[in-house]
């Protein structure tokens, strides 16, 4: 049996990979972000984290999907779908979806478990799955998304003891940083949210 720190260790590299790959807009990260999301899916359970299991499961399925989006017309390496910005009238929408889904996520959290940071940890969540599923169809204001979660979950998991994770997550705030800023330079005027 493989140690639990040996399985850690693997999600956190294929994961760091992931991230730095998808800010060179290089296909080969999505195979890294299935990878750790499995990882994380069985090392949460393990951990009696029921919400990140539920929330790395849906990973896989958002992972796969972005694999297929920028694979579909894809060259050796990057991928040929293009950077795109939402529409104003589309974050607008985007912030109602998180600011609703985030308070009835909280509200659940805070009235049937014992979780503590139930509204931090339900807008980790929820700004993960919108980042993800932005990331996945090359949406550039995924990385805004991204860095506001990161900002968000690095006190929390100070705050849980949770260094190493936190840790993890400000390399993933400055990988965040970073895809952005490549991103921009990548940007077509093309659809809107």
């Amino acid at each position: 049996m493989i140690s639990p720190i040996v399985l850690e260790a693997v999600a956190v590299i294929a994961g760091i990979l992931c991230v730095w790959l998808q800010t060179k807009e290089d296909i080969r990260a999505w195979p890294f972000g299935i990878l750790s999301v499995i990882l994380y899916v069985y090392i949460f359970h393990e951990n009696y984290l029921y919400s990140d299991m539920i929330l790395n499961a849906i990973y896989i399925i958002l992972n796969i999907y972005g694999w297929w989006n920028w694979s579909r017309r894809k060259t050796e390496v990057k991928s040929e779908v293009p950077v795109q910005t939402i529409s104003s009238q589309g974050h607008i929408i985007l912030v109602g979806i998180i600011i609703v889904a985030t308070t009835i996520w909280g509200w659940n959290m805070e009235h049937f478990t014992r979780a503590q940071f139930v509204y931090y940890d339900a807008f980790t969540t929820v700004g993960s799955l919108v980042a993800q599923y932005l990331l996945a169809k090359k949406y550039l204001e995924n990385w805004y998304v991204w860095i506001i979660v990161d900002l968000v979950a690095i006190p929390v998991y100070l705050a849980k003891g949770l260094h190493l994770t936190a840790l993890l997550f400000g390399v993933y705030l400055a990988l965040c940083i970073y895809g952005l800023l490549q991103w921009k330079k990548q940007l077509k005027p093309v659809a809107s949210l």
